[in-house]
């Protein structure tokens, strides 16, 4: 059965861009039959506040879309830290206590003014406390053991790169780093929360934005270290403003609650977005 999820974070309106990525998702799942789930990605417990998950819910509603079931990420903490502790036991953990500030400079100081490279889990961190106990700070996964415990890794993707992509270790060692997995005021990040959620819910189709293509490579791999199956992948295009940037919740002006306000209709949204 195709189990499909829109996974949005209750922080603020929903816009356009969320209605494509939910309506490319539950029309997934309900044209082959199979179920379409919800998930608040709500780990960030400052930022979730104000009722912004009642209003989500009231904007997928008036869509007209239905769902088979809905999660908080906040009630699955101790599941997170299980998978911690597993990988921690695998000894593919340990502590941070860097700022963002401290990696630019590491990575800027012996470039000569090169700016620091980006990979999909922003800055790509450099090891500078590699080593240090899971006791201190924020957790980072030692993606150099932990590409030597799983060395061949691949996955099938539907959307915007058809096919089946091989990943790279040594390209991955470059261009990614020693993500964060757990961040000292929440107790996850969104890298493992998002694997383990999704095996939990049964997932078997993850559909989301291209901006989140390099960080398949992520999950993929932390999926093989903790014995999970990897979904098949659908990444789509993104819906942008005129002047090409990508949607983000501060621009008010193309949230649903406003189009509602203004009179549109769920159809309406389906033709803004070139689903109609």
């Amino acid at each position: 059965m195709v189990v499909t999820r829109f996974a949005p974070s209750p922080t603020g309106p929903l816009h356009l861009g969320h209605a494509y990525a939910a309506i490319v998702a539950h029309d997934m799942a309900r044209a082959a039959g199979g179920r379409f789930l919800l998930r608040m990605e709500d780990i960030d417990r400052q930022r979730s506040r104000g009722g912004w998950d009642q209003a989500c819910l009231d904007d997928l509603a008036w869509l007209g879309l239905t769902w088979d079931g809905l999660l908080y990420q906040s009630t699955r903490l101790p599941a997170y830290q299980a998978a911690l502790d597993r990988l921690e036991a695998m000894g593919l953990l340990y502590g941070c206590t860097c700022t963002r500030g401290d990696i630019k400079a590491a990575l800027s100081a012996p470039q000569g003014g090169i700016l620091p490279s980006e990979g999909p889990d922003g800055l790509v961190y450099p090891g500078t406390c590699r080593g240090k106990p899971v006791t201190s700070g924020a957790l980072r996964l030692d993606l150099t053991r932990a590409v030597n415990r799983a060395p061949h890794l691949e996955f099938t993707e539907t959307g915007t790169r058809p096919g089946l992509h091989r990943i790279d270790p040594l390209q991955m060692l470059s261009e990614v780093g020693d993500v964060v997995l757990a961040r000292r005021d929440m107790g996850t990040s969104y890298h493992l929360s998002v694997v383990v959620d999704d095996a939990f819910q049964g997932v078997t189709h993850v559909t989301r934005g291209e901006d989140l293509f390099e960080a398949t490579q992520i999950h993929v791999l932390l999926q093989r270290l903790m014995g999970l199956s990897s979904p098949i992948w659908h990444h789509h295009a993104l819906i942008r403003d005129d002047e090409g940037r990508r949607l983000a919740k501060r621009d008010d002006a193309r949230a649903l609650m406003t189009y509602r306000a203004e009179g549109a209709t769920p159809a309406d949204i389906r033709r803004m977005v070139g689903l109609g």
